[in-house]
């Protein structure tokens, strides 16, 4: 029996999407978070579609993932800060939808036979206007009927994994969600712009340094990030940090181009490229990502992949 589909919180092999503005950044090309994505690539056919115009500053991306596969395989994902709504499909099975909340450990996924996943990954803070009764941290570690989330419109899986056309899934996807009826939320957007701060500004190493450059008591941002992103500032922070490690683990390209900022337009940055033989300096690493030393990198790490950086980067060495 097949366990529930892997959220999207990393690149694929595949970008497509509708026009965006100029300047506009279209779907991350990155494979931040997938544990050994290049294996995982081999054996699903994995894409990213951008949402309609009036989604995407709540969404980061559709994730849509389709296999057949001849035995079992299971895939690792370390999780985003994001909330994902999972619309999927095993083998002969009934269509079902689930909302996947944020994820606090490594996520593991079985997948055999035949099977389909539409995933929606929200923007970190941007999901609560499609579901603005509870808190995000209501969701936190859980996965929920989807039906018991969106109370504002009907949930209708087969109409997003039943249809053969990719084209077709992305606008039942674009219209179940436009029928949510988001409304702007200022707070919504405070705490995705501060998330998103933390992402890409690698001075935040703590929670007083981000209160401190918004000019905010760190309560008011733990109130926040609960109330919209689903977990606290600190764990955001550090969830970062170990994206970054994983990288590091599997390939020495250079910051920008793993975060897929500096990559060529359709391509994507996949984990594997380390030298033969080369190995990340452990040590410089964790000053770089603010830990106090490099044990506590290493505890941080092997809490969350479940084996120590070094004993990972040694089985993406190539041989």
């Amino acid at each position: 029996m097949a366990t529930r589909s892997e959220p999207g919180g990393a690149g694929g092999p595949e970008s497509a999407g509708g026009a965006r503005a100029a300047g506009e950044p279209g779907p991350r090309r990155d494979t931040r978070g997938i544990v050994d994505a290049p294996e995982l690539f081999a054996r699903v056919r994995f894409r990213r579609r951008e949402p309609a115009p009036p989604l995407r500053p709540y969404l980061e991306h559709y994730w849509l993932v389709d296999w057949d596969l001849p035995e079992p395989y299971v895939t690792h994902v370390v999780p985003h800060p994001s909330v994902n709504a999972v619309f999927q499909r095993y083998g002969d099975g009934e269509p079902w939808c689930e909302v996947a909340g944020i994820g606090l450990g490594l996520f593991t996924q079985e997948l055999h036979g035949r099977g389909r996943v539409c995933g929606v990954q929200f923007r970190p803070g941007g999901f609560r206007p499609f579901a603005p009764a509870r808190p995000v941290s209501a969701w936190t570690g859980r996965r929920v009927p989807a039906a018991d989330v969106f109370t504002a419109a009907a949930v209708d899986a087969a109409a997003v994994v039943v249809p053969d056309g990719e084209d077709a899934r992305v606008a039942a996807l674009d219209a179940f969600l436009l029928s949510l009826r988001p409304a702007a939320d200022p707070q919504a957007d405070r705490a995705m712009a501060l998330v998103e701060r933390v992402r890409t500004d690698r001075t935040i190493r703590r929670v007083a340094q981000l209160s401190a450059a918004e000019g905010v008591s760190p309560r008011t941002l733990q109130r926040l990030f609960a109330a919209y992103v689903g977990v606290g500032p600190k764990w955001v922070i550090l969830r970062y940090r170990i994206h970054e490690a994983l990288e590091r683990a599997e390939s020495d390209v250079p910051a920008a181009d793993r975060a897929g900022r500096t990559a060529a337009p359709g391509a994507v940055v996949a984990a594997g490229a380390r030298p033969r033989g080369a190995e990340p300096d452990w040590a410089a690493l964790a000053a770089e990502l603010g830990y106090s030393d490099q044990a506590h990198l290493v505890r941080d790490f092997t809490a969350t992949v479940g084996v120590p950086p070094t004993a990972y980067a040694a089985t993406r060495t190539p041989g």
